[in-house]
């Protein structure tokens, strides 16, 4: 049984986690350092913070200020990183989100959305989401021996688009899609054992959709009850779903998985609504 568990172990590995002071990344960082790993967290706000909880609780975590859609300043805190822990094995990319003035509604039409908006959801979801630390922190890792893994966060419209947020939607598609197409190119050209997968959450309530599932009561909103309908164990994830997953991404138990996009999501992407 240890033998078999052994695999799963991060123990001595080191996990970059972009986004890490959020609700699903500092989940997925507590999750990953339980299971051994060194934790670099990084995030805009808040990563100091989230570390010293992190460190209180036993793990090994240093706080890093990272600005995912500033490519020079994810260079900084590479380097950072390296001074201090001489090597990455894991990159979560856990940055991300949507905003109300990129969703449609009654007040704001599909016609209206403003382009700024837009560009903001799909440069936070696919470049400083996925692509642009992908970039950084992947040149560091094709030089490990023995490779590593990135996750990227999908999301469950990336499976079938979802109303009211057509950036989002368009952004996590492309994110599936560049997770696929970094994996065959990493291990085609750099190190055949330098992973890249994605996590693909399904209904989870964060800062960025709580508007849209739940109203100013905590009631669920028609969308909220309409998402649960069509959610087979008939519930909304919570954070530590996706820990599991992760690890096993992130660890040895995975090896020979890449370029696969996991959902993590009650059943909702299985149930066709009959």
């Amino acid at each position: 049984m240890k033998e078999i568990l052994s695999m799963f172990s991060l123990e001595e590995k080191t996990a970059v986690i972009t986004g890490g002071a959020g609700v699903l990344g500092s989940a997925i960082a507590r999750g990953l350092g339980k299971a051994g790993a060194r934790i670099a967290l990084c995030d805009i706000v808040n990563a100091d913070k989230v570390a010293q909880e992190l460190k209180s609780e036993g793990i090994e975590a240093k706080g890093y200020y990272l600005d995912v859609m500033d490519i020079k300043k994810i260079k900084i805190c590479r380097d950072e990183i390296m001074k201090d822990f001489a090597k990455v094995d894991i990159l979560l990319n856990a940055a991300g989100g949507n905003m109300k003035e990129a969703t449609t509604s009654e007040e704001l039409k599909f016609f209206d959305l403003p382009l700024l908006a837009l560009e903001k959801v799909v440069g936070l979801n696919l470049f400083g989401g996925a692509l642009l630390p992908s970039q950084v922190f992947g040149k560091i890792m094709v030089g490990n021996k023995e490779g590593g893994s990135i996750i990227n966060i999908s999301s469950m419209s990336a499976f079938r688009s979802l109303t009211k947020v057509p950036g989002y939607s368009a952004a996590k598609a492309a994110v599936s899609n560049f997770t696929q197409w970094l994996a065959v190119h990493f291990a085609q050209e750099y190190n055949k054992n330098l992973r890249v997968n994605a996590l693909a959450p399904g209904f989870f309530l964060t800062n960025q959709n709580r508007f849209l599932l739940t109203d100013k009561e905590g009631n669920l909103t028609p969308r909220g009850k309409t998402i649960i309908a069509h959610t087979p164990m008939e519930k909304f994830g919570d954070p530590e779903d996706l820990i599991g997953a992760c690890v096993w991404l992130a660890s040895d138990a995975s090896k020979f998985v890449t370029g696969i996009i996991v959902p993590i999501d009650g059943g909702f992407s299985a149930f066709s609504g009959v």
